[in-house]
């Protein structure tokens, strides 16, 4: 993937130094310019202190909008929030949470169709998770392929109310976690195939076990795929944009009613 091998061949130290001393030289020929005096520290009283601050804080203001439009070109070209988080000193998490949705914002069209496929209709997906580290990591999986109409419930109980209330819009597909408090994803999922109106909606086990049983026991159930979540992040991310992209850009997905 594009992105991936950008190293940056200096220490943080030394970038840090480097920087520090290009914004200081812009920044003092900005006050030179704006004050009309010598940029000497304590001359003329607070006033070169004061534009100093000054302007430093609009060129904080600048490299902040820069930064994004970096960010924008980067993703354009394939990079994706940890190849973002990595350029500034960040985790994956930290990248998106600086720029939310930064993926939707290209004006140009996309370099990996695979990635951000904008589905004819609304993808609406149905995740039954009760971990909340786990649901944020699947949520920004499925943003970073574009659009996605999520909703998040705890247990399998709150995953049927969803599901049988009135008006309540047929997701396109369920994630389901087996180890859940009230109602288990084994029960739910027992539950859903024996139901006429909701047996058809495809089912994707996404869980921590690989116990044969369980994988068994999924597959038993009718459940659709059966996948076990990895412990790299990465990994993690991956192997959910997996199963969103097999369910919206190759399977064909049955009317709604």
């Amino acid at each position: 993937m594009p992105g991936k091998n950008f190293v940056l061949r200096s220490t943080p130290q030394e970038t840090a130094a480097i920087a520090d001393a290009a914004v200081g030289r812009l920044a003092r020929r900005m006050v030179l310019q704006l004050l009309e005096e010598s940029p000497t520290p304590g001359a003329g009283g607070p006033a070169p202190a004061l534009g100093m601050l000054h302007v430093l804080d609009h060129l904080q203001r600048a490299a902040e909008r820069l930064q994004r439009e970096a960010a924008v070109t980067a993703t354009r070209t394939g990079a994706g929030y940890p190849q973002l988080g990595s350029a500034c000193g960040l985790t994956r998490q930290g990248a998106r949470q600086r720029w939310p949705g930064i993926h939707d914002h290209s004006d140009e069209a996309p370099t990996e169709t695979l990635m951000m496929t904008s589905p004819a209709r609304a993808f609406d997906v149905l995740l039954v998770e009760d971990d909340a580290a786990d649901a944020i990591l699947i949520e920004e999986a499925l943003a970073e392929r574009g659009a996605r109409n999520l909703v998040q419930v705890t247990d399998g109980l709150a995953a049927l109310e969803h599901l049988r209330a009135p008006g309540a819009v047929r997701p396109d597909l369920i994630v389901l976690d087996l180890n859940m408090p009230r109602m288990n994803g084994r029960d739910l999922l027992r539950v859903l195939k024996a139901d006429e109106d909701l047996r058809t909606i495809p089912v994707v086990v996404l869980t921590t076990s690989s116990a044969p049983d369980d994988v068994t026991g999924a597959y038993s159930s009718h459940a659709n795929a059966y996948v076990t979540k990895p412990v790299n992040l990465e990994e993690f991310e991956q192997a959910v944009q997996s199963i969103d992209a097999f369910y919206l850009d190759t399977a064909t997905r049955p009317p709604r009613d």
